[in-house]
């Protein structure tokens, strides 16, 4: 018997609840590798599969955290053996699979990366598919010709996790990066990671009717959507680059074609959910390289199974700062 945070479903009324349970092995799921569970984290979408499901979760009861890091306990495919160290993101695990917030999990073996040289399990946790997706944003724009001196690049949703993460890569790289928060209490801890200017979010979030206005931004990774990605893209330098990572803003993009027609902006679709392995393992090892250990840690709130329930709340309310990391054994 081992512990997980479990969500039932009242088939009556609809409504859900999580709490830590104990359940046996035999209840996981199939799959190729079973892990002993270190760490998960905390994400957008853990909030609403602990809470009102927001569509992605298929049945009940339902073991969420969609990504988790741990070791190796038994294996059918030959790629990994007991001991091995091994991450997981995305392949909606805690969404239609069982996920990472019990002390063990059974998963395809298609899904796991090795852990990187460089990173523990806590520390690859910190990162979690909030910054796994920053990563991602990162290398898209540096794939599209961005480079350390052309200028500032902006990140919306800063003081989030994919955010956060995205902050502390692009200043370690060299670049200039400008932090847009709603909240003016974040704002020394976004220059902590190494920010250089906060750009509040009254500033750059609503429309206008210019579809053009004047070339500010190098690049961008945007966590927002909505009409605040209307917005930075009519202020993209020319050639520039904008990484669309999520919507807190909204689905809705109520922008006009003229920034790719008249300055060849490019608006870059990131997926870190069924991203290949190649491009997974890539990512993996830019985080051990290029994000600084004592940044990610200034990030980090630690958290147990049982402070879950409240946290996904909260994360849905934008109250989350950083990145949790939940210690399957604290």
């Amino acid at each position: 018997m081992f512990k997980a945070l479990v969500v039932t479903k009242d088939e009556d009324s609809g409504k859900t609840s999580a709490g830590v349970q104990e359940i046996a092995e035999d209840q996981l799921p199939a799959g190729d590798v079973t892990v002993a569970v270190e760490y998960s984290t905390m994400n957008y979408k853990d909030g609403l599969c602990i809470g009102p499901g927001g569509g992605l979760v298929r049945k009940y009861p339902h073991v969420p955290g969609i990504d988790f890091a741990g070791t190796v306990e038994a294996s059918d495919d030959d790629r990994y053996k007991a001991g091995d160290k091994v991450v997981l993101t995305g392949w909606r695990v805690g969404e239609a699979h069982w996920g990472g917030y019990a002390q063990k999990a059974r998963v395809k073996a298609d899904w796991l990366v090795p852990l990187p040289d460089g990173l523990d399990t806590r520390q690859a946790m910190a990162v979690g598919t909030a910054g796994f997706t920053a990563m991602l944003a990162v290398m898209a724009l540096e794939d599209h010709g961005l480079k350390a001196g052309d200028g500032p690049v902006l990140v919306t949703g800063a003081a989030g996790g994919v955010g956060s993460v995205a902050t502390a890569i692009l200043a370690h790289l060299g670049h200039e990066v400008a932090a847009v928060t709603g909240r003016p209490e974040t704002a020394e801890y976004l220059k902590s990671l190494g920010a250089s200017q906060i750009v509040p979010r009254e500033e750059i979030n609503e429309t206008v009717k210019r579809p053009l206005e004047g070339e500010t931004w190098a690049g961008c990774v945007d966590a927002v959507g909505g009409a605040m990605l209307a917005r930075v893209l009519g202020q993209m330098k020319y050639g520039a680059s904008v990484s669309a990572v999520g919507l807190a803003g909204g689905a809705g993009l109520p922008a006009t074609v003229i920034p790719f027609l008249l300055r060849g902006v490019n608006l870059l679709g990131i997926d870190s959910v069924m991203q290949p392995y190649d491009n997974r393992l890539r990512a993996w090892r830019r985080i051990a390289s290029d994000l600084p250990m004592d940044k990610l840690e200034a990030m980090v709130h630690p958290a147990t199974l049982s402070d879950l329930p409240q946290l996904g709340a909260d994360i849905l309310k934008g109250q989350v700062k950083g990145r949790v990391v939940v210690d399957l054994n604290g």
